[in-house]
C-alpha cells in the first residue's frame, strides 16, 4: 500500500471515527436546552425530566470499563459498530417513548454505548496514524464532540422548539444511522478480537500512573463543568447578558473548545506533561481571575474564551496518558478515562451548585473551579516529580 493510500485510509477512519463521537455528543448534550419542552411532553417537573441528563452521565460512567471488557472478544470494527447499534436503539426508543419512564429506559439504554465507543475508537485513531501523530488522531477522533457543541445542539435545540423534542431523537438516531454507514465502510476487517484476562488487566487500573491519569481527569472534568454547567445563568446574573448575547456566547463556547482540542492533539504529540501542564495552567488562571471579568461583555467574552480553549487542550494528553498507562488493555483504559470525564461531571455541578445554596453567588463559582484546576496542576507536579526520583533511583 502506497503512503497516499495509507493516508486516504487514515482519514477515511479518523473521519467515521468522527462522526461518531460528533453523532453521541449531540445527542447527550441536546436534551439540557430541551428540558422544559420535554418536562411538558412527558408530564412531569422540570427537576426531574433533569434527572434524565444525570441517568444518562451515571450510565456513562458505569458502564464504560464494564462495556469495553465484554466487547473485547470480538474486533474493535465489531464492538464499534455494535456500540452503533445500541445508540441508535436507544434514540428510537427515546423518540417513540409514551411515557417519562421509557424515556429514561432510552436515555440509559444510549449512555451504554458512549464509554466504549470512545474506548475502542481511541485505539483505533492511534493503529491508524504513525506513533508521532497519535495525540492529533485521538484529538480528531474527540474533535466530533467539541462541534456537536457548535453546530449539532444548536440544531437540536431548533428541531425541538419547531416540531417538538421527538423529532430531536429521531435526529439523533438517522445520524447515528450515518456514522455505523461510515463506520462499516472504513473501517479494517480481519482483525480479531481477544478473551481478556479480567483479573490481569483490571490490575492494570491500578498501576499508580493509571490512578494519576483518572485523577487529573476527574479534576479537570470538575474544574470545567463547575462553571459549565452554570454559564447561562452565570452570564444573566453577572454580566447582566441577554438572551441573544448568552446564544452568542454558547456559540463562542463551542468553536473555543473545538481550537482548544485541535491545539491539545498537537501540543501532546510534543508533551503528554506540557499539553497537560499548559492547558490546566490556563484554566486555572482563567477560571481564578473570571470574577473580575465578568462583569462585562467584552470581558465575558474573552474570559470565557481562553477557559474553554484551555479546557479542552487538555482533552487529548489526558486520554493518551490512560492509554499508556494501561498498556495491556488501552480499550479499557480509554473507557476508564471516560467515565471519569463524567464523574467529574457530577462533582463540578455538585460544587457550582453547592457554593449557590451556600450563599456565595454566582462569581464564586468559577474560584471554586479555579481552586480545582489548581489541585490538579498540583497532582500533576507531584506526578512528574515522583516518576523523575523513581527513574533516577
Amino acid at each position: 500500500m502506497t503512503t497516499e493510500n495509507k493516508a486516504d485510509k487514515a482519514n477515511a477512519t479518523l473521519f467515521a471515527l468522527t462522526a461518531g463521537t460528533f453523532s453521541i455528543g449531540t445527542t447527550e448534550f441536546a436534551p439540557m436546552g430541551l428540558l422544559p419542552i420535554i418536562a411538558d411532553g412527558v408530564d412531569v417537573s422540570i427537576p426531574a425530566a433533569g434527572t434524565l441528563v444525570t441517568a444518562y452521565a451515571i450510565g456513562v460512567m458505569l458502564s464504560g470499563p464494564v462495556i469495553t471488557l465484554l466487547l473485547s472478544q470480538i474486533s474493535k470494527r465489531a464492538a464499534l459498530l455494535a456500540l452503533m447499534s445500541i445508540f441508535i436503539l436507544g434514540n428510537l426508543i427515546s423518540a417513540l417513548a409514551p411515557d417519562y419512564l421509557w424515556l429514561m429506559v432510552g436515555r440509559v439504554i444510549t449512555s451504554l454505548c458512549q464509554g466504549g465507543f470512545f474506548g475502542f475508537g481511541a485505539v483505533v485513531a492511534t493503529q491508524s496514524v504513525v506513533k508521532e501523530k497519535q495525540a492529533s488522531a485521538v484529538a480528531t477522533m474527540f474533535m466530533g464532540a467539541s462541534i456537536a457543541n457548535i453546530g449539532g445542539v444548536p440544531l437540536a435545540s431548533w428541531l425541538g422548539q419547531q416540531y417538538g423534542w421527538r423529532t430531536v431523537f429521531i435526529g439523533t438516531a438517522l445520524l447515528g444511522v450515518l456514522a455505523m454507514l461510515a463506520l462499516f465502510k472504513a473501517l479494517p476487517r480481519g482483525e480479531k478480537g481477544y478473551k481478556p484476562d479480567m483479573l490481569s488487566e483490571l490490575k492494570s487500573l491500578m498501576h499508580r500512573e493509571m490512578l494519576t491519569a483518572v485523577s487529573l481527569t476527574v479534576l479537570f472534568a470538575s474544574a470545567f463543568f463547575a462553571l459549565y454547567t452554570y454559564v447561562a445563568p452565570l452570564l444573566q446574573e453577572v454580566t447582566g447578558a441577554s438572551g441573544g448575547f448568552i446564544t452568542g456566547m454558547l456559540l463562542l463556547i463551542g468553536l473555543s473548545l473545538t481550537a482548544g482540542n485541535w491545539i491539545g492533539g498537537r501540543l501532546a504529540d510534543w508533551s503528554l506533561d506540557g499539553a497537560t501542564a499548559i492547558g490546566k495552567a490556563l484554566l486555572c488562571i482563567s477560571l481564578l481571575l473570571a470574577p473580575l471579568f465578568l462583569t462585562s461583555h467584552t470581558g465575558a467574552a474573552l474570559t470565557l474564551s481562553v477557559w474553554a480553549v484551555a479546557a479542552f487542550i487538555i482533552v487529548p494528553p489526558l486520554q493518551l496518558r490512560a492509554m499508556h498507562a494501561t498498556a495491556e488493555a488501552p480499550s479499557l483504559g480509554s473507557a476508564l478515562n471516560m467515565s471519569a470525564f463524567n464523574f467529574g461531571n457530577a462533582i463540578g455541578a455538585m460544587v457550582g451548585g453547592g457554593a449557590l445554596q451556600l450563599g456565595f453567588g454566582y462569581s464564586a463559582i468559577p474560584v471554586a473551579g479555579g481552586l480545582i484546576a489548581a489541585a490538579g496542576l498540583l497532582l500533576l507536579w507531584i506526578a512528574r516529580r515522583t516518576r523523575t526520583t523513581t527513574a533516577a533511583a
